[in-house]
């Protein structure tokens, strides 16, 4: 049997035996890479090693230079700026010498000393490598004189100790230094004494105290060693260097505790500009680069703090969200892209400005600029706003007006003035639905499906769109019509292409911009006004669950969206009132003057009356050879007619809601003074509103006057069982 004595006298004996190996192996090493020096590869300069720093980080800036956002590219290693060693703490500078390198001033590359001490120390069971800080440099700078599972082959180190030399013969003290504080790992991923300083202590390299130099000194030996390993290193750092004035200030016990709450801290945040987090994505940076964009860095911060001054006003309503773009109209350069208004947003990390949302009412322009350009219509064109019912594959399609009213026949131009809906089906149904989803298509929308996914509903705005789009649609519409890609880096307008005819897009602007022709809906004074001209319209999607504003004046066009990321609806929140007071805010920032474009060739000024007088008298425009003086409705008002339910229609009960729980509504225009008559049976006044609660069987639906004569009727059928 072996005592226990005698094997640990037996394993020291194999670690002295081994020491004496290992610095006869560095002693030969060194003689050997002493021969070499001159035959051995020349390690780079120091210029072109600082030239070639790159940092993980990427930085944008504004049209004038102006930093504007700064953040990380490269998933790898975390590495900022290139610190000049006089931007570098001399506290830290001690520090670093005492653990890696005493005769740092001394030597020329290699410290024979060093080498036969750490070969001594890994005999008593310490493993070190007595590498000295050019020797460690030499290894930052060749990937093949890295350190392979942390020891260096024999190769690796006769290359190291032959490249010190090389370094030492062409860098200065400082220069060495400096590249090893910038090269070195600390932590982690992190890589460089900017990086280890700033986000590991919240400090810059010329602000760390001793307490700082003694923990970083104390990683570099071994970046990524248990806390309490770091926190031994640093105390025996700091009793071997402290002076009588600064041994309290650096006792082991509070410098433990600031070691280990500093490494299992979080990374500190890094302080820099924060104006366009959504571009660092969209423009993608090289590591390092520094980008010029487009935007003007005032007013995409103006833009910001508008959408959240909105968002407080609108508190209260369920409203968490809000995105704006501007473009310049001429260049389509992006002046500002706020995708979200930040901290207190539902989802900061949407992008507003790139997700699609349902367009509401802004795709309606475009409906009627493409009527006018097919000489289908006109803006005094007459179109009737009474309820209609239409026949689709899904059912019966019902449009209905925002506030659940009609009005007659109205003029297009204040239908579109007033965002009437069923005027704008009628329209479609003129134009033609695959035309219209063709043309919003060639304006730069990019709708992911086919027409007959939309239907109808597409004149109201069923279809998904993103904000840069619709923002880029309407600046066609600025340009007479020709539709230009948009961009984020400065530079002359892209080549685009003519989407819309000069005059068509004139004419919708021109209604646009009609205080008059909104008034009736919004008011004379609304948050579409604004003290130069502009043209704008408002939009809000199903169960306002997206609001809209996007317009353009004769140098800018702006689109601003406002609703809630996940797609929840706001409360009681329309266009006007949600994304319309944000839209006029951003144009009184922009303070644009001026007028209207010039009247193109092509479109005639006419004053006009109306047959029978639906609207006062005025002076309209009209694309040359559709003009009118005299605008006359056929019959002079539209006959009764029933509007839901349709002819043929068939229903069915669903025996899973209670019956009082179901209802038909029945509907009817132009049927003034009738009366409903059910299978024979009067049912009431139509002026009334009637939910009639459906009975299984065939029935004949009636409008009937007061002597009883029918003026519409209609048969349909209720399929089901009879609840009792």
């Amino acid at each position: 049997m072996i005592r226990k004595g005698k094997s640990r006298d037996m394993a020291s004996e194999r670690r002295r035996r081994a020491g004496f190996r290992t610095a006869a192996k560095y002693i030969l090493a060194f003689g050997t890479a002493s021969a070499l020096t001159g035959c051995s590869p020349a390690p780079p300069g120091f210029d072109a090693v600082r030239a070639q720093w790159r940092s993980s980080d990427a930085l944008i800036v504004d049209r004038a230079g102006r930093p504007l956002q700064a953040g990380r590219i490269d998933p790898r290693l975390r590495k900022l700026g290139w610190t000049p060693l006089e931007q570098v703490s001399p506290t830290l500078l001690q520090a670093l010498l005492a653990a890696e390198d005493k005769r740092f001033y001394e030597h020329r590359g290699v410290d024979g000393a060093a080498l036969v001490a750490a070969a001594l120390d890994t005999a008593g069971g310490e493993v070190r490598g007595g590498s000295t800080l050019t020797m460690q440099l030499a290894g930052l700078l060749d990937d093949e004189l890295r350190a392979a599972g942390g020891r260096r082959s024999v190769r690796q180190k006769l290359g190291q100790l032959s490249a010190a030399g090389r370094i030492e013969s062409g860098w200065s003290k400082p220069q060495i230094l400096e590249a090893y504080l910038n090269l070195a790992p600390f932590r982690g991923e992190l890589v460089g004494i900017d990086a280890a300083s700033r986000l590991l202590l919240g400090k810059a390299p010329a602000g760390l105290d001793r307490r700082d130099a003694l923990l970083l000194a104390s990683l570099l030996r071994a970046p990524n060693a248990a806390p309490e390993a770091v926190a031994r290193r640093a105390c025996a750092l700091a009793a071997s260097t402290a002076s009588p004035d600064a041994a309290a200030a650096t006792a082991c016990a509070p410098l433990r505790a600031y070691v280990l709450a500093t490494l299992a801290g979080p990374p500190r945040a890094l302080p820099g500009p924060d104006a366009a987090p959504e571009l660092l994505a969209r423009l993608a940076p090289a590591a390092g680069a520094t980008l010029r964009s487009s935007l003007d860095g005032d007013l995409q911060r103006a833009v910001r703090t508008i959408l959240r001054d909105q968002l407080a006003q609108l508190g209260g309503r369920n409203v968490r969200d809000a995105a704006a773009v501007v473009l310049d109209n001429a260049s389509g350069e992006v002046l500002a892209w706020v995708g979200s208004p930040g901290a207190g947003g539902g989802a900061r990390f949407v992008d507003g400005v790139l997700a699609p949302r349902q367009a509401g009412s802004t795709l309606k322009p475009f409906l009627y600029a493409l009527a006018f350009e097919r000489g289908l219509l006109t803006p005094a064109s007459p179109l009737d706003d009474s309820p209609v019912a239409l026949a689709t594959p899904a059912g019966q399609y019902v449009p209905q007006n925002y506030d659940r009213s009609f009005r007659g026949p109205v003029s297009v131009r204040s239908a579109l003035g007033a965002s009437l809906n069923v005027p704008a089906v009628r329209a479609l149904l003129l134009v033609g639905l695959d035309d219209f989803h063709a043309r919003l298509q060639a304006l730069g929308l990019p709708l992911d499906r086919p027409a007959a996914h939309y239907g109808y509903g597409l004149a109201l705005g069923a279809a998904e769109v993103r904000l840069i789009d619709l923002a880029n649609a309407y600046r066609a519409l600025a340009n007479g019509g020709r539709a230009a890609p948009w961009r984020l880096t400065p530079g002359p307008a892209l080549p685009g292409r003519q989407a819309l005819a000069p005059a068509a897009s004139w004419l919708a602007a021109d209604i646009l911009a009609d205080r008059g022709a909104r008034a009736a809906a919004f008011g004379f004074d609304n948050a579409l006004a604004t003290p130069g001209w502009s043209a704008a319209k408002t939009g809000t999607s199903k169960d306002m669950r997206d609001n809209w504003a996007a317009g353009f004046s004769a140098r800018h066009t702006v689109a601003v969206w406002v609703g809630n990321a996940d797609g929840e609806p706001m409360w009681d929140v329309s266009g006007v009132t949600g994304a319309a007071p944000a839209w006029r805010e951003i144009m009184l920032r922009l303070a644009d003057g001026g007028g209207a474009a010039a009247v193109p060739a092509g479109v005639e000024r006419r004053a006009i009356r109306f047959q029978p007088a639906i609207e006062p008298p005025r002076v309209e425009y009209f694309i040359a050879g559709t003009a009118q003086d005299v605008i006359e409705l056929a019959d002079g008002r539209p006959g009764p007619t029933i509007v839901y339910p349709a002819d043929g229609l068939i229903a069915a009960l669903d025996p899973d809601i209670p019956p009082a729980r179901q209802r038909m509504v029945l509907r009817a225009s132009g049927s003034e003074g009738l009366r409903w008559q059910l299978d024979g049976v009067p049912l009431g006044d139509v002026a009334v509103a009637l939910d009639w609660s459906p009975v299984p069987g065939r029935h004949r639906l009636a409008l009937v006057d007061a002597a009883g004569r029918s003026k519409d009727a209609v048969r349909f059928e209720v399929r089901g069982a009879l609840v009792r």
